[in-house]
């Protein structure tokens, strides 16, 4: 079954340089289901395979924290796990959490999310820290995302990127609990993540 339900037509080479032509949600849609992550990024097509366990049960225990905290008293809505981001006609990608606050909830549609959520969280793996580091957080800083989280499994370590201007400052190191900027009285303990992730 192909994604976004379209009709099956030739698909393209996938490859992390630059292509030949800018690659749109169209060609996303045209992407067989496969087990790899695949994602669009100004007009440039990534994929990689599926993250480590380690990678999992730290950005699942993260949007349980984010859910209690959010949901019960819905102040926002928490996504996550392979949920379509379309942040422009030629960059949509898949973050590991994405946080929509009431503001921001019209940006959920059916079969994907359009425009700026006020978090995305993205866990590293090792191997695509620099897709991360660099490209993702550089993309996401133009969109507007006003609050953007890169967590590190391994160092049980978040940095907090949080938009000035439309620019991302220095990051906040968090190592046991970490606050939303957009929220009062909205901390999650850390220690709690790394803990349960580890068991």
């Amino acid at each position: 079954m192909l994604r976004c339900d379209e009709p099956r037509e030739r698909i393209m080479t996938t490859t992390a340089r630059r292509p030949r032509k800018r690659w749109t949600y169209a060609d996303y849609c045209r992407i067989p289901a496969d087990r790899l992550i695949h994602e669009i990024i100004d007009g440039r097509h990534f994929s990689h395979p599926a993250p480590s366990i380690r990678h999992q049960r730290v950005r699942g225990w993260l949007m349980y924290e984010l859910m209690n905290l959010l949901h019960a008293s819905d102040r926002g809505t928490v996504l996550g796990c392979r949920i379509d981001l379309h942040l422009g006609p030629c960059t949509i990608v898949q973050p590991d959490v994405v946080v929509m606050l009431r503001r921001t909830r019209s940006i959920i549609g059916d079969k994907k999310l359009t425009g700026v959520p006020d978090l995305i969280a993205e866990v590293l793996s090792p191997e695509y820290r620099e897709y991360d580091c660099r490209i993702k957080l550089e993309r996401y800083q133009r969109a507007g995302v006003p609050e953007f989280w890169i967590v590190d499994a391994d160092g049980e370590l978040l940095e907090q990127y949080t938009s000035r201007h439309g620019v991302y400052g220095p990051p906040a190191v968090h190592r046991e609990r970490v606050q939303l900027c957009g929220l009062r009285d909205s901390v999650i303990n850390l220690r709690e993540v790394w803990s349960r992730a580890s068991r």
